[in-house]
């Protein structure tokens, strides 16, 4: 009986690092997606692979987090941590399945842009989740944050461009504006 309660050799940051992997391998395919590198169907397939896996493992990390007593970091933490991770696989996914689904066959340059943007971000955020294993190296993982920050900026910057361009140069295509919007 209290060898439920005691602590289980669980280790969420593995969880962590195993997402963070796939976020990677996700984004990358999204990147080449965009570059037109891959065939665009054969590459949203892909992602929604990739995007099942994620959601596999995140299931799994929840499960094990409600069966464990003493977590190594705050428990909230822990959940809100691996659907963030969740979340931006489910992105990646919801935006290579537009890409598909509306036809866009010639990819602006912005959409290139963004995806090689996010899959710096993305490797930075699994350079800080491996910092998290050691938590006491805080500020080798503050800089990676502020690196992800720093990317989050610069997308967001094309992300305007990319708008402003978008209605300059097709307005009297509205269909088209409003598939890439």
């Amino acid at each position: 009986m209290f060898r439920r309660l005691l602590p289980r050799e669980v280790c969420f940051f593995t969880y962590f690092e195993q997402h963070a992997k796939l976020a990677i391998e996700a984004c990358e395919a999204f990147r080449a997606l965009t570059a037109g590198e891959v065939n665009s169907q054969d590459q949203a397939t892909l992602i929604k692979e990739l995007e099942h896996q994620a959601d596999d493992l995140t299931h799994r990390c929840i499960e094990e987090l409600n069966k464990t007593f003493i977590t190594p970091i705050d428990r909230v933490d822990i959940h809100q941590l691996i659907k963030r991770l969740d979340d931006v696989v489910d992105a990646v996914d919801a935006s290579a399945s537009r890409l598909t689904l509306y036809e866009l066959t010639e990819i602006r340059e912005e959409a290139v842009q963004l995806a090689e943007v996010l899959v710096k971000a993305v490797a930075e955020i699994e350079v800080a989740l491996k910092r998290l294993r050691h938590i006491g190296d805080v500020n080798s993982i503050k800089k990676s944050l502020i690196l992800v920050h720093q990317y989050e900026n610069e997308g967001d910057v094309i992300l305007r461009a990319a708008l402003a361009r978008l209605f300059k140069e097709e307005e009297s295509r509205p269909v088209l504006v409003i598939k890439w919007k």
